[in-house]
């Protein structure tokens, strides 16, 4: 799950929706634990006060009752943190009489604090107790008439209500993080599992990219199988575009190869007439031969390098280009070395390789003295960058100062008229080599020439 990646973005969200729900539910089951121990500890203390009131009706009229049933023993031991408390509220003075473990101090009134009781004439609240005990409390008002007015209230240390929910809270965060490193691990398996056809066709992609493949093959999820069918029929497309230039740059090739060579022919014939005439017009119609060729050959590159889903073997076609030559130049006494890298394949048209080959040993062989050597090395490319490898070729001739290197690259600029050529070739080699968006370069050769440097897409 890289920076930036799909699967990245599917995980994280996931997990913050997780994440959320997963607090959500344990702070709703906090809530509502918490609610039923208090509610299981208001009842059991609702247990004495109701003891505690039923002493209080069925005391002697005008004195202060004294509870003598409760049987809990806690309520005798001081500041055991469960108290009582009865006070009559009708007389000119509150009367107060509580347990023993309630040596000094007494109880809030809860009916002076709060407002109406609930349906059962019960209050309930939290309050501090002695020695800063935090107390649950709860009260009731009972109403005897003549025989008076009182409040009854039975309070308990709060910390059992706490110890309980602490307790509760830990086994569920226990439970919430083994929960959650579950639906982690779900995640991340739904994530591998759901973006594997991706994957899949990401490499078929990249089969059909390096030539292994024509076409994107296999079942896709119907998420995906339109746009696999989609990525074939752009294929199919572009292999139809390439043809049609293919058949359109034969055609124009036939049409104007005729109407050139009558012009040629006819200009022969007008030179026994008319030799300034015949040689003018012979110039002229090699001229339009030289340009009618390169167009021609630059819009056939275009058209292969539009679309490229074929893979070539460098080291073969480098080796018959160099043994090629080295025939041609054999009564010159040049020698041509080859050096390649084992496994290197170029992503194109084994032609449009040889083209670029040929032209460049060529005229480095018509330029050496008698050394060429050809070295080939791969250039491997950074992260998601696409791999490239060089084709270095050193001659011990004269070389090329920087402006003739320039010079050299335009269209039909021939720097030295002695040797046989049409000035074409480092243009077409140039333009090729853009059209991979590959990079051609001079610089001097340890060998005291011409160094030419060619970078082209591997596969």
């Amino acid at each position: 799950m890289r920076a930036g990646s799909l699967a990245l973005r599917l995980f994280v969200s996931a997990t913050v929706v997780s994440v959320a729900v997963l607090a959500i539910t344990g702070f709703a089951l906090h809530e509502v634990y918490r609610a039923a121990v208090e509610r299981a500890f208001d009842q059991r203390l609702d247990v004495y006060l109701k003891t505690i009131v039923a002493d209080v009706a069925n005391s002697p009229s005008g004195t202060m009752p004294e509870p003598t049933t409760l049987g809990d023993p806690l309520f005798n031991f001081p500041i055991s943190g469960w108290y009582w408390q009865i006070t009559r509220t009708d007389g000119p003075a509150a009367q107060v009489k509580t347990s023993r473990s309630l040596p000094e101090g007494k109880l809030p009134l809860l009916f002076e604090r709060q407002g109406d009781a609930d349906v059962s004439g019960l209050r309930e609240a939290y309050a501090d107790g002695p020695s800063g005990q935090r107390l649950r409390i709860v009260e009731r008002v009972v109403d005897l008439g003549e025989d008076g007015r009182y409040a009854v209230a039975v309070a308990a240390d709060a910390g059992e209500i706490a110890e309980e929910v602490a307790g509760f809270d830990q086994a569920l965060l226990v439970t919430l993080a083994v929960l959650g490193c579950a639906f982690l691990l779900t995640l991340v398996f739904q994530v591998l599992f759901g973006l594997r056809p991706l994957k899949r066709m990401l490499a078929a992609l990249h089969e059909v990219r390096t030539g292994r493949a024509d076409r994107i093959e296999g079942a896709y999820p119907v998420e995906l199988a339109p746009l696999a069918a989609e990525v074939n029929a752009l294929i199919d497309t572009n292999r139809e575009i390439v043809e049609r230039a293919r058949t359109h740059v034969g055609n124009l090739a036939h049409a104007l190869k005729t109407p050139i060579s009558v012009l040629q022919n006819e200009a022969a014939r007008a030179g026994e007439a008319d030799a300034a005439l015949g040689a003018k017009v012979t110039a002229q119609a090699q001229i339009m031969k030289d340009q009618v060729a390169h167009h021609l050959e630059r819009a056939r590159m275009a058209a292969r390098a539009s679309v490229v889903t074929t893979v070539e073997e460098v080291e073969p076609i480098v080796a018959r280009i160099a043994a090629t030559l080295a025939k041609v130049h054999r009564a010159k006494g040049v020698a041509v070395e080859v050096e390649v890298a084992g496994g290197l394949r170029f992503r194109g048209e084994r032609q449009d390789l040889e083209e670029i080959l040929g032209n460049l040993v060529d005229n480095g062989c018509k330029w050496a003295r008698s050394l060429v050597e050809i070295a080939v090395a791969p250039v491997p490319g950074g992260a998601g960058e696409r791999d490239y490898f060089e084709i270095t070729i050193d001659d011990d001739g004269p070389g090329l100062t920087p402006e003739q290197q320039t010079e050299a690259l335009k269209r039909g600029k021939r720097l030295d008229e002695t040797q046989p050529g049409s000035g074409l070739g480092l243009s077409i080699v140039s333009e090729l080599v853009g059209l991979y968006s590959g990079r051609l370069a001079f610089d001097r050769s340890p060998f005291g020439g011409l160094r030419c440097v060619v970078r082209l897409p591997a596969a």
